[in-house]
């Protein structure tokens, strides 16, 4: 009998000094909301859009902080045609809404020509691109799903930190974020 007190005074003692370390897992779980928001026409979720490559915006419509990291969601915009290397996400799928202008989008050895309206859906592991094409602004809504480390990498770029970098440098900062360039951009590619 005595075994099993003291099989259960451990249990109970081994639970109290659990509890502190439950606690403190569940308050550091990573922040959900738990309230619906709207993002004005326009506007990017926290007033503070993305500035990167050749005069492109990106606005987070839903931010990775949302959604514990299963989605980001923002505005691209471009006036200057063409786009990102040919790349390839490990674990993000890449959904491009076009809102506005034109668009070649490769995904793996199909290149669709969109418009306004049309949808072009990309698989993680399956490399892509795309670019605008033609005169005046270009606006795509594209998600990521997972969110992965891509807003934080739109955020680093937007500060900067590919300026100091040499190519290896650079491919080494995308691989952390979850993705590789695998490719020229699609302006480049012979189609």
């Amino acid at each position: 009998m005595q075994r099993a007190n003291f099989l259960k005074a451990s249990l109970a003692t081994a639970t109290l000094l659990a509890s502190p370390f439950v606690w403190a897992a569940d308050t550091l779980k990573r922040y959900r909301v738990d309230k619906g928001f709207k993002v004005d026409a326009g506007k990017d979720r926290f007033n503070q859009a993305i500035s990167l490559f050749d005069g492109d915006t990106f606005m987070t419509k839903v931010s990775t902080k949302d959604t514990n990291g299963d989605l980001y969601v923002y505005e691209s915009r471009r006036v200057k045609e063409g786009g990102p290397a040919l790349h390839v996400h490990f674990e993000q799928d890449e959904l491009w809404y076009v809102l506005e202008g034109e668009f070649l989008i490769k995904v793996g050895d199909v290149i669709h020509q969109v418009k306004a309206g049309d949808t072009v859906f990309g698989p993680r592991n399956v490399p892509h691109c795309f670019a605008k094409v033609g005169s005046g602004e270009g606006r795509l809504l594209m998600t990521f799903q997972p969110a992965g480390k891509m807003e934080e990498c739109f955020q680093q770029i937007s500060a900067g930190v590919l300026k100091t970098m040499n190519e290896a440098q650079q491919d080494a900062f995308r691989e952390a974020h979850g993705f590789k360039r695998v490719g020229p951009p699609i302006n480049q590619l012979k189609q």
